[in-house]
């Protein structure tokens, strides 16, 4: 999350068994006035012959909408996403961690309409993207649809090219999953901040935990310490690439922005980020910059997707667009307003922006 002057942002990324009781209840009561929902339609069985229909942003930064080919099974395509050859991939394990259950659940129709909104248009056929060689990068287009879930059980039947899950409660058979319906899929870790919940939270020092980031369980790290930190991550990527992810969401990579206990400068965070990004690129992953506004000309060439929080709600969308200009995606989310308030602005600039709820569970609305 970034930081302008003393406003600070909420972090996305909740601890297993945060969202009971009253604090769901408070996170539900700041959606439910903007956003309505509906089930949506299950998944047919990937690995049959046919092929799906899926409209999604393109180029132009079209309506998302749900279809299915005729006589075809589920597939997904994704608008003009590209790969390029990767370093050589780095040696290394880490115990498995806890994994979801594969069973897919209902959520909110994703093609759903805010109130207010305008209506969709009738789904189109797209072409289903051709697996990338072996040894390639995934490289997402502008303008490529998304899901982004890090708390319930994983929908599965979200018709869109690309998923955004949790490293440790996604399971290898839910990736392999998404895989066989033709979906490229992201895997979130917290890379500059401890949380008390996580399989290898004592291979953490005490010396590089700093203050609270504002949630429960969670603490920034110090960047600075290289030496210590590297390994850990180098460690969780390992995992995203045994489990069978494309791609990694390396989350609070903004530490130098916020309140983080450390004195920790611009400079250092480039550092921190563009390590993180050749750990990555050295197991064959693609990687998104999450947030760090600021730093999005220093740091476009070392990534090849963003992942960026609220962007509308702070007016500050246009700082995304040397991404764009770089054929590279920008995946964007807003927890609240309505379609009709930040799409137009959204297709505008190429994003795929989506309407969540703050807890990031499996509803959606997609511009």
């Amino acid at each position: 999350m970034r930081t302008t002057s003393a406003r600070r942002r909420p972090h996305r990324r909740l601890a297993p068994g945060m969202l009971a009781g009253p604090v769901l209840a408070g996170l539900l009561a700041l959606t439910t006035a903007a956003c309505s929902s509906a089930p949506s339609a299950p998944l047919a069985a990937a690995g049959a012959s046919g092929s799906a229909a899926t409209s999604t942003p393109g180029a132009g930064g079209g309506t998302a909408a749900i279809g299915t080919a005729p006589g075809g099974t589920s597939a997904a395509g994704s608008p003009g996403s590209s790969a390029t050859p990767s370093g050589p991939a780095s040696s290394g394990s880490a115990g498995a961690g806890p994994t979801g259950s594969a069973a897919p659940a209902r959520s909110t129709d994703p093609a759903g309409s805010a109130p207010g909104s305008p209506s969709r248009p009738a789904s189109t056929p797209v072409t289903v993207t051709p697996a990338r060689p072996a040894g390639a990068i995934w490289h997402p287009a502008p303008g490529t649809g998304w899901q982004w879930q890090l708390t319930g059980t994983l929908d599965l039947s979200v018709d869109v090219p690309v998923y955004d899950v949790d490293l440790y409660t996604t399971s290898a058979a839910q990736v392999a999953q998404l895989h066989a319906a033709r979906r490229s899929v992201i895997c979130y870790v917290n890379a500059g901040a401890w949380e008390d919940f996580r399989p290898d939270k004592a291979a953490f020092p005490a010396t590089v935990l700093g203050s609270s980031n504002g949630w429960p369980g969670e603490r920034w790290l110090d960047v600075r310490r290289l030496d210590v930190l590297l390994p850990i991550m180098g460690k969780r990527l390992d995992l995203c690439r045994q489990k069978g992810f494309d791609a990694v969401e390396p989350d609070n990579v903004d530490g130098y922005a916020n309140d983080s206990g450390f004195p920790l400068t611009a400079a250092e965070q480039l550092a921190y980020n563009r390590a993180i990004a050749k750990l990555a690129h050295d197991r064959g992953l693609a990687v998104g910059l999450k947030n760090d506004l600021d730093q999005v000309p220093s740091l476009v060439g070392s990534f090849d997707f963003a992942v960026n929080e609220q962007c509308a709600q702070y007016s500050e969308c246009d700082a995304l667009s040397p991404f764009i200009a770089a054929h590279k995606a920008a995946f964007t989310v807003e927890y609240s307003g309505s379609l009709a308030s930040f799409c137009p602005q959204a297709r505008q600039l190429q994003l795929s922006t989506l309407l969540k709820h703050l807890a990031l569970d499996a509803w959606r609305q997609a511009c």
